[in-house]
């Protein structure tokens, strides 16, 4: 059953421009579109999380979804919105990335089910790797004009912006390569829509009119706005640069702290955008938010599915438990039970001292353990005075004055907390 996928966007603030007709278009058949993806590295960020949102809504809708690996304009780079080019790849790699990418999408599609509609990953790679340039200026190029080309933002932002260096014939051709894509994919998979970014609309314009003009047919575009924060920072970012979906690269109590110190501006916006809840649930959520905004109601909910939909439910319920360790109430098992990158993530900017393992194999006095070793406290008396308040714990359980270290205590077999009140915190690695 064909569902109104425009109208879905609509609601959730994901349109920014869609051509004439394209939501009659979508409503009388199942339809395939497609998103191309940046394949210069082996995860997606969420950066990326808006077009396979796109992909998403456009399944669930009845539709079928294509995700274009940019094999061949990966080795280009696309000059919307860049001041310079990108690295170019190896096949090797590009394959490799590929292959992460699909993994990260299968997160949102159905690429295996066998369904009418099941997602399909395709590489331009594939099909302009046989494509000579002497064929290419032949067959393409001369269906578009050199002012046609000009005329696009992506194009003139570069060669009129006040930092411009100009670009190279390479990136020039970039909005032709992408438009062929859309022309292939036309003819070969029966393709009548391209969603991007709104930075994308040149390119997926030209594209349409390489459709109309070579195959006779008609294309439509569909761009989604690109998403901002509410202070003016950009969205995607965080201390460490990107947030990405590969646990390896942010891990899953990272990306789950991203989303819950959202805004509440934001927050309402992104539930919209990045979770499958539907209206109904999201205004009711909206709601009680205003009416207790201290509880954060929204970013809560809106941490927890966009990290169970990335990761998983087991990543969910460990970012949680990494969260109230420092945030709420916790035990030593659950300090014992997070893994060491987990734990370093946590506990980051706290400071740390180095004390030999063979120290902690022979018992380490928890005075000298405050005091001498670490510099966590200032004396030994102050140490002392600490233990007496019973305002010291170690790994999370508190401890007195004939306390010894030992290799039990050792957290992955490195790491000993240790905790003075509350939210005074010290981190022992055993080296």
């Amino acid at each position: 059953m064909i569902k109104n996928f425009v109208e879905e966007l609509k609601w959730r603030g994901m349109i920014h421009d869609v051509m004439p007709q394209t939501e009659e278009h979508l409503m009388e058949a199942m339809r395939s579109a497609y998103v191309g993806f940046d394949p210069t590295a082996d995860s997606l960020h969420i950066g990326n999380l808006v077009p396979i949102m796109l992909l998403a809504h456009y399944q669930r809708s009845g539709h079928r979804p294509v995700a274009l690996v940019g094999g061949a304009t990966g080795m280009i780079g696309d000059p919307s919105g860049k001041s310079s080019e990108r690295n170019l790849l190896d096949e090797k790699t590009l394959r490799h990335n590929q292959e992460c990418v699909k993994k990260q999408l299968s997160q949102f599609l159905d690429f295996t089910s066998g369904a009418e509609n099941q997602a399909l990953l395709v590489n331009n790679y594939d099909w302009m790797k046989e494509f000579s340039f002497l064929d290419f200026i032949r067959d393409i190029g001369k269906h578009i004009t050199v002012n046609y080309m000009m005329a696009k933002d992506s194009v003139k932002n570069r060669l009129t912006g006040e930092d411009a260096d100009g670009m190279s014939f390479t990136e020039f051709t970039y909005q032709m390569v992408q438009g062929y894509d859309f022309l292939h994919l036309y003819k070969n998979e029966g393709i009548t829509l391209q969603m991007g970014g709104s930075d994308q609309w040149g390119n997926i314009t030209t594209g349409t009119e390489l459709v109309r003009r070579i195959g006779g047919g008609k294309g439509y575009a569909l761009t989604c706005p690109l998403i901002t924060k509410s202070d003016g920072s950009k969205f995607g970012k965080s201390e460490g640069g990107n947030v990405w979906l590969d646990a390896k690269r942010t891990s899953p109590y990272k990306f789950y702290q991203y989303w819950l110190n959202t805004t509440d501006e934001d927050a309402e916006k992104y539930i919209k955008i990045f979770t499958f809840l539907d209206r109904e649930e999201i205004e009711a959520l909206v709601a009680a938010h205003k009416e207790a905004p201290h509880q954060r109601a929204l970013q809560k909910r809106l941490a927890e599915e966009v990290t169970t939909t990335v990761h998983d439910a087991e990543a969910l319920e460990k970012a949680i438990a990494a969260s109230n360790i420092l945030f709420g109430k916790s035990t030593s098992d659950d300090l014992k039970s997070l893994d060491e990158a987990t734990f370093l993530d946590v506990f980051e900017g706290v400071p740390q001292a180095e004390i030999e393992k063979s120290e902690i194999e022979g018992g380490l006095d928890i005075i000298a353990a405050l005091a001498e070793k670490t510099g966590f406290l200032k004396s030994n008396g102050e140490a002392r005075r600490a233990l007496k308040e019973n305002s010291i714990s170690i790994n999370k359980e508190k401890v007195g004055e004939d306390y010894t270290i030992q290799t039990t205590d050792l957290i992955n077999g490195t790491f000993v907390l240790l905790q003075r009140g509350k939210k005074n915190y010290f981190v022992i690695r055993a080296v």
